[in-house]
């Protein structure tokens, strides 16, 4: 028996904390459990570890830690891995967080060695750097389901290049638009979001690890090393900054907040889309809900909770920045208070989008109901004023002719199409049988022929590059 390694085991044991040895008296049990962050922040136990490889393995190579204690180190480490992913690593509010259980069993199992584990390091700088390298996970998978995303969209919007819908301003009928040009203008939004997480990336990527508690370590450390072996871009390169910046995560639940702005949005238009009275879509019923007392309801739940969820993350890039708006520096506990907002940020963010790539791929198009909205509240006026304006008169001019064409289709209840040549004439003597052709809803999106413009060709055209962005 190893009474060494028994005695070590005890000793860790009987110290709840790890500095137990300074104080007096023990951590009451409302204390433990107000200041225990380890029910939420063991999901970073697999980043903890891999931090802690990366580090020991430096160690050993700038001669502070040898071979033996790094194997002992690198084997310890294998096993709470292997005990963790199996479920059987038993969690203490007693042990604080995700760092100290992983150290405490890794003693348990290695003895001193575990004990060194901890040179040249604080936990400070530890999960600062737990928390880079679980969120750099989270953003890659989060990129891969905004270009899912955006593929689903530009290939929708291929299919509806000149499906005719009404475009609003104020909610109100304003010009034609495609379906396709709609869609597309969403996968704008989702590669600005690409974009921004990307970026937001460069800086999540920098390695903490080495400042220590704030001022670095008195040991020959190594830490470009580290970052190389972790994968980082670089070091921060201010020890008080290392360990108290959390603009990294500030600046990840801001992308996140317009990820969901922009699913908000989305889901805002799908709901109305939805609506009977509406009738543009259908969405497939895996997507909705019943009603428990009305039978023909079939309720569109998941935009409407994207659509409430989206206030959740904003709620948690608010509450992130007045965490950090009033810290001195270096480290304050009140940093502990950065990981659930964060997290659960994360999770709906990730979730929201893996659905929505589902859902927006199976909505159902009806094309005719577009169409006839489109043809509601005079939305080839401008079109006509248009018209007007390539006979010679100024805009403003024209504006005004048609304003009173269209005055004079409400009083009779008609479109402006509807129109004779003869009562068009009397607005304006330079229109001419010619007229019909913008007035038209094909004449109107055809006309837009431009690069950003909703003529089904260039809806087209923008389709196609959406798509081979999104690969």
């Amino acid at each position: 028996m190893n009474t060494s390694k028994d005695t070590h085991q005890n000793q860790f044991a009987n110290k709840a904390q790890a500095w137990s040895a300074r104080f007096s008296e023990p951590v009451s049990d409302l204390v433990k459990r107000y200041t225990a962050s380890v029910d939420f922040d063991q999901r970073m136990a697999v980043h903890d570890i891999q931090g802690s490889l990366a580090h020991a393995e430096m160690l050993a190579h700038c001669g502070i830690l040898s071979a033996d204690d790094l194997k002992a180190i690198q084997s310890g480490l294998a096993q709470v891995l292997q005990e963790i992913e199996a479920g059987q690593l038993q969690w203490s509010i007693d042990l604080e967080d995700v760092h100290l259980n992983v150290e405490k069993r890794l003693v348990e199992l290695v003895g001193d060695a575990g004990k060194r584990l901890h040179t040249g390091r604080s936990r400070n700088d530890q999960v600062a750097t737990d928390i880079r390298l679980w969120l750099r996970e989270q953003i890659d998978l989060i990129v891969e389901q905004l270009i899912a995303l955006r593929r689903v969209l530009a290939e929708q919007a291929s299919e509806h290049t000149d499906t005719i819908m009404p475009g609003f301003t104020h909610l109100q009928v304003a010009q034609p638009v495609t379906f396709g040009h709609h869609l597309l203008a969403y996968a704008e939004m989702f590669e600005r979001d690409t974009e921004r997480m990307l970026d937001c990336r460069k800086r999540v990527n920098r390695l903490p690890l080495g400042a220590a508690a704030l001022a670095g370590t008195s040991f020959p450390i190594d830490r470009e090393r580290v970052a190389r072996t972790l994968g980082f871009d670089g070091i921060c390169r201010n020890s008080l900054d290392a360990v108290s910046d959390r603009d990294f995560a500030i600046e990840f639940c801001a992308a996140s907040a317009l990820v969901m702005t922009h699913i908000s949005r989305l889901s805002e238009e799908l709901v109305l889309w939805m609506s009977p009275k509406v009738g543009f879509i259908t969405l497939a019923d895996r997507f909705c809900t019943g009603s428990s007392i009305m039978p023909q309801k079939k309720n569109p739940d998941v935009p409407e909770l994207a659509r409430g969820k989206s206030g959740r993350v904003t709620g948690h890039l608010v509450a992130l920045l007045m965490l950090m708006k009033a810290q001195p520096l270096a480290y304050n506990k009140d940093n502990q208070e950065d990981k659930e907002g964060l997290f659960d940020t994360a999770d709906t963010v990730r979730d929201t989008l893996t659905i929505f790539v589902d859902m927006m791929n199976g909505v159902t198009v009806h094309a005719q109901s577009m169409r006839d909205a489109a043809r509601q509240g005079f939305a080839t006026a401008t079109d006509l004023a248009d018209y007007l304006v390539k006979k010679g008169l100024p805009f403003r001019d024209a504006h005004e002719v048609v304003a009173h064409a269209v005055l004079t289709c409400e009083k009779r209840g008609c479109d402006l199409p509807d129109l004779t040549l003869e009562d068009l004439k009397g607005f304006h003597p330079s229109i001419e049988s010619d007229v019909y052709q913008v007035l038209t809803l094909e004449g109107s999106v055809n006309a837009r022929d431009h690069l950003g413009g909703t003529a089904p060709a260039q809806v087209a055209q923008a389709a196609k590059a959406a798509i081979e962005r999104a690969k």
